[in-house]
């Protein structure tokens, strides 16, 4: 197994946020390696698509799960609200995710003539993304400028569910029919658990703060499953929902799409898919007993990638997680993550409790300062300079970075030497023991993943729809 030259991470584009690009990306520091993930891991699927590379398979994988989804309850003079989320347009770029969106668009028109479909766009907490990234895919255009923003804290409606009154944000749900479009990178896996992920969405995207917040904070994190679950059950949604679809990944990029007008149906395939293609790589990093971390891109400093798998998967192991039979009473930080620097981010200030972090952007710095973080934190004029801070702070040569990239970990040689040394393990441990428990402990197949691409492969590319501009 070989370290190989650097893989460069997606583009950063610009911010209305203000902050100014970095001048260097971290994958751009003398000595950097990148390490394949399908190297450390063979039995990785090969995807279909990654940063930068043709839509064409994307649209393909999309026509192909929709074709087998039925679409009656779409009428021509029905008003349709194709719900999204922001994170999803993080993953290599956003271009797969935007792709699968305009191929829903595509397919319900010409199969219902329904042509009074609206982009309703979640934001995590400002209106600032939708304002950027859906000029920047061309979703307005697209949709013919039939698009509508909402976060949190817009004005609600009441969803009566079997465990009481949850509030939905109104503009979500302000149509005849909603169609549910979604990813399923394995972020947030303290929470939901690979338990319940492609219903999150419906008390975290399309949920009042009200709700939200019981989702992500009030609840134990297995009971927390059952919020989204309730909302999306409840008769309310059911009367308006139509079907679902999830652009399906690997820690190497796209593996495809799927479909379905049973969004638990689709749930325990996206799982099974999670569990499979991200469970060693979760696995290998909670092996990882010392580190700097470099978030290096996208909003949050949550969800940069590093390899396909999102920071908050190390920062908040090694606790098992994916073991539903393991009971959690709150989240811990990871002690081996030994100091944090911050290249290039835009949001969320505060990382981790006592662990040192060193700021290149004056932005991020600013934000430290007007909210009084009390933990070790400094301010450096230089990525470069903050390396220096790093390694006399943590002691430890083994760097990591989460900068946006699939198909690879780009890392400095120590840590690439770390990973490679430990794979071999995890790979036998999570195919001898951990993987089927997984699975069996949400009644999942041992035996294989259906997967949506492989089943409709011979299907052809159906010219009929095709991007407008084409």
């Amino acid at each position: 197994m070989m370290m190989q030259q650097i893989v460069a991470p997606p583009a950063l584009p610009p911010s209305k946020m203000g902050f100014h690009l970095p001048t260097i990306r971290a994958a751009e520091l003398p000595g950097m390696v990148s390490v394949d993930v399908r190297e450390l891991f063979p039995d990785i699927p090969a995807p279909i698509h990654n940063y930068g590379q043709d839509l064409a398979t994307v649209r393909r994988a999309a026509q192909n799960a929709l074709a087998d989804v039925d679409m009656c309850k779409i009428a021509p003079n029905d008003s349709v609200n194709v719900l999204c989320s922001e994170h999803g347009f993080g993953m290599m770029g956003g271009a797969a995710y935007a792709e699968v969106l305009r191929t829903v668009k595509d397919v319900v028109e010409q199969r219902t003539g329904c042509k009074n479909l609206r982009l309703a766009f979640s934001s995590g907490l400002s209106k600032i993304e939708g304002q950027e990234i859906m000029p920047q895919h061309g979703l307005d255009t697209y949709f013919g400028g039939r698009v509508v923003q909402f976060g949190p804290y817009d004005k609600g409606v009441e969803i009566e569910t079997e465990i009481g009154t949850l509030y939905g944000i109104g503009a979500a749900y302000k149509a005849r029919r909603i169609i549910h479009v979604h990813y399923d990178d394995p972020r947030e896996v303290h929470f939901h658990r690979a338990n319940g992920r492609a219903l999150k969405a419906f008390a975290m995207s399309y949920a009042r703060f009200e709700t939200r917040g019981v989702f992500h904070n009030n609840f134990p994190t297995q009971s927390a499953n059952l919020v989204p679950r309730m909302i999306y059950e409840s008769p309310f949604v059911q009367e308006k929902f139509a079907f679902a679809a999830s652009l399906t990944t690997s820690p190497a990029g796209v593996t495809g799409v799927e479909a379905d007008n049973d969004l638990l149906a689709m749930d325990k395939r996206v799982a099974a898919k999670q569990l499979r293609y991200y469970g060693k790589l979760i696995r290998l990093f909670d092996e990882i007993d010392e580190c700097v971390v470099i978030i290096d891109g996208h909003r949050w400093v949550w969800y940069g990638h590093a390899g396909g798998l999102t920071a908050c998967n190390l920062f908040f192991g090694p606790t098992e997680h994916l073991d539903l039979d393991v009971r959690h009473a709150g989240l811990k930080p990871n002690p081996a993550v030994k100091a944090i620097v911050v290249n290039y981010m835009w949001k969320q200030a505060t990382t981790l409790a006592g662990v040192p972090t060193i700021s290149t952007q004056p932005s991020i710095t600013r934000l430290f300062e007007m909210r009084g973080v009390q933990k070790p934190f400094y301010a450096a004029a230089s990525l470069e300079a903050a390396m220096k801070i790093a390694y006399d702070v943590a002691k430890t040569d083994k760097v990591i970075i989460f900068d946006g990239t699939y198909g690879a970990i780009n890392c400095s040689p120590a840590m690439a030497g770390f990973l490679i040394e430990h794979a071999p393990a995890v790979s036998r441990l999570v195919d001898r023991e951990l993987l089927p428990k997984w699975l069996r402990q949400r009644g999942l197949p041992l035996d294989g993943v259906r997967d949506s691409e492989d089943r409709r492969s011979a299907r052809p590319l159906d010219d009929s729809v095709r991007p407008l501009d084409e």
